[in-house]
């Protein structure tokens, strides 16, 4: 429910229309490159990206295994019956004047991800990429012309830019663990559509209106807040009928929501079976059964099996998209997991991770957790494992970082301490606590770091 300090109460509706482009080899009815780190303008293109007369398009069959395989994974249905239609309209970057879609017979039918009920995922082919920024004319690069794009409808049940921000970056992860799209969304390969409305009843949707394009998590949770607070703000002033059906962008500086073009319908497009491609019926060429057999862990199975190692819910979302550092904290024992996982996060990076010998790195652990190293000397002795490699006790031992942990090497210096500093003993033994920390430390000092301070306290409580 959304209530802004208002004298009504208001009831957003959030649904999202997400593409993101897939890593295969080749574009989706052409042999040319999907290459999105590409330069040069229009390197990867041929006459049926281009959409040149007499060309006939064939169906890139790794991409619709990539759309199977996501389908799947949400637990939707996969059509036995498929097939592509034109989606009919002009706009610069479309090379034919009509955009490769599907329309009545998607892929994928239902579905749930992170707790969001799903429409439809299907697959189409990109459009070019027009770029205003030389001047006062416009440019088209057709690299991205033809690259197959997978599209996510849910259902209208998302009620705050919170959650539609959450679900984006599930499915991101999604992608990423399923090996189908990079989803980089600073690259293009991941955009998001928000269809947004706003109502004073409960039981009726308010008018709808689209915010295209958002290419940042961030953009996304931030269009949809204004947004609302738009809608709000006009109902409030008794101008609800000023919320008309349009399509509005994202201005990234200003932050705020601008009218682009009133919404298309369906009938709009005039959709009609692509006559070049044939008619598909997907259970009889893949094994659907055996596909999903072969799913990869998804991100919420890893997040189950991290919680029993860890209970940081900040450390584990680390590791759920991190597989360099999640891969080196499953091979510790479970019992050290929680301290290895932040020595991990707070050490090794992606620079240093490859250098990293598990055997070594969960032997320092080992030495931490036993009290046979310091956190500080635990992280010198990583540091040094890394650059110089070597066995973690020789290494320790011979550069004096073990830690003195047993009463018969710490009371001498204990002793010395108590002896040098009256005042501060005297001040405990008056009642300060406090003041056990400064004898600590200088017994730390005097023992270069190496002492345990815990076993320290311990001996000094009992000689005080």
């Amino acid at each position: 429910m959304y209530n802004h300090f208002v004298t009504k109460q208001y009831y957003p509706t959030i649904g999202l229309e997400i593409h993101a482009e897939l890593n295969t080899a080749s574009k989706m009815f052409c042999a040319c490159k999907n290459d999105p780190d590409e330069t040069r303008p229009n390197a990867n293109i041929c006459p049926i990206c281009m959409g040149h007369p007499g060309t006939l398009p064939t169906a890139n069959k790794k991409a619709i295994e990539s759309v199977i395989k996501v389908g799947l994974a949400v637990d939707g249905t996969i059509a036995d019956f498929t097939e592509f239609d034109r989606k009919n309209y002009f706009y610069p970057d479309i090379p034919k004047g009509y955009q490769i879609s599907q329309y009545k017979f998607p892929i994928v039918s239902g579905g749930t991800l992170n707790n969001i009920a799903l429409t439809r995922i299907h697959i189409e082919e990109d459009t070019g990429l027009s770029k205003h920024d030389r001047g006062d004319f416009t440019l088209v690069d057709f690299n991205r012309a033809g690259v197959p794009l997978m599209e996510l409808v849910t259902e209208p049940v998302i009620h705050s830019a919170k959650e539609a921000g959450d679900f984006a970056r599930e499915l991101q992860l999604l992608l990423r663990y399923l090996g189908v799209s990079e989803a980089n969304m600073e690259k293009g390969e991941m955009r998001v559509e928000a269809n947004i409305s706003l109502s004073d009843d409960p039981k009726q949707f308010g008018t709808k209106v689209e915010v295209k394009n958002l290419n940042s998590f961030r953009s996304v949770e931030r269009a949809i807040a204004f947004e609302l607070n738009r809608m709000e703000q006009l109902y409030e002033a008794g101008k609800q009928d000023e919320i008309v059906q349009e399509t509005r962008g994202w201005d990234e500086n200003k932050q705020v929501t601008f009218s682009q073009r009133s919404k298309e319908s369906a009938h709009d497009y005039r959709y009609f079976p692509d006559p070049d491609l044939p008619k598909m019926k997907l259970h009889s060429v893949f094994d659907i059964e055996r596909m999903k057999k072969e799913l990869p862990q998804l991100p919420w199975q890893v997040r189950e099996r991290l919680k029993e190692r860890i209970k940081n819910s900040e450390l584990i979302e680390i590791f759920v998209q991190d597989s360099a550092r999640r891969t080196l904290l499953m091979s510790m024992p479970v019992a050290s997991s929680e301290l290895a996982a932040n020595y991990i996060v707070s050490i090794l990076d992606s620079a240093n991770l490859g250098a990293t010998t598990p055997a070594n790195f969960g032997r320092v652990i080992d030495m931490i957790a036993a009290g046979m190293l310091s956190s500080t000397a635990g992280k010198e002795l990583i540091g040094i494992l890394i650059k110089e490699g070597g066995d973690p006790d020789v290494t320790a031992k011979n550069r004096g970082m073990l830690q003195l942990s047993d009463a018969a090497s710490l009371t001498p210096t204990i002793n010395e301490v108590i002896s040098e500093n009256e005042k501060i003993v005297a001040d405990y033994k008056g009642g300060k606590e406090a003041a056990l920390q400064s004898l600590i430390g200088q017994v730390m000092k005097k023992t270069k770091g190496a002492a345990n301070p815990e076993v320290t306290l311990k001996i000094l409580k009992e000689m005080l």
